[in-house]
């Protein structure tokens, strides 16, 4: 993990999928290029970046890797598979932000610049924590009174960063708003967006017959 605000490389991925610190992420790796990231990723023992493909994109496309802010992913689990294919198992670790974009390799690499969130341990992002807690539970047991979820997750046994980046994985949006909160600078600011949109989802959720909240089901 880059401790100090200096650019480096790295290997992106692009995905249909917003990644936070601390989420995991399963990925089944079978595209040539990607089994080359992979394998120079466990070689040099380094994560790699996620960062969103935006709909209407393919990963070869020079557009594909122009969102902004992104994820690293550290390879946590190797298991190969015939055909040089594998799954692994990665987990969120940091968000950066692209500087610039090289299509030199078979897969992208980005310059990006470490950009972990502005927290001002103020009693304002304490309160905006203290009300997104509660907020969680409620969505989370709204799930499992329907047998869709189960889940040990505790919001209420973290720090306001921990608080929202679980809180951000948690909930189920499109993945234009995911990219959204992940770009969100201030802890603060992160905890009051995610307590807006907790509350519209439970407002949603709580109109419909529980028969037909399996849209909101957890990946």
């Amino acid at each position: 993990m880059t401790s100090k605000l200096e650019m480096y490389e790295l290997p992106l991925f692009p995905l249909d999928v917003v990644l936070f610190p601390g989420m995991p992420l399963p990925l089944h790796i079978f595209e040539e290029r990607y089994k080359s990231l992979i394998a120079d990723c466990i070689r040099e023992n380094r994560a790699f970046g996620v960062v969103l493909l935006e709909e209407g994109h393919v990963d070869t496309d020079p557009q594909a890797s122009h969102v902004a802010v992104g994820c690293t992913a550290a390879i946590t689990q190797v298991q190969p598979l015939d055909e040089g294919r594998m799954f692994i198992m990665s987990v969120g670790q940091e968000r950066f932000r692209v500087v610039s974009v090289d299509h030199g390799k078979p897969y992208l690499v980005g310059t990006v610049l470490p950009a972990p969130l502005t927290s001002d341990q103020g009693q304002h992002e304490t309160t905006a924590a203290e009300k997104l807690g509660p907020l969680v539970l409620d969505y989370l047991d709204r799930l499992s009174r329907i047998g869709d979820v189960e889940s040990d997750a505790d919001p209420t046994a973290n720090d306001a960063e921990d608080l929202a980046y679980l809180a951000a994985t948690l909930i189920q949006l499109p993945v234009a708003e995911k990219q959204a909160l992940l770009s969100i600078d201030r802890t603060a600011d992160l905890l009051h967006a995610l307590s807006l949109a907790y509350r519209r989802e439970l407002t949603l959720m709580n109109t419909l017959p529980d028969e037909d909240i399996g849209i909101f089901s957890l990946n």
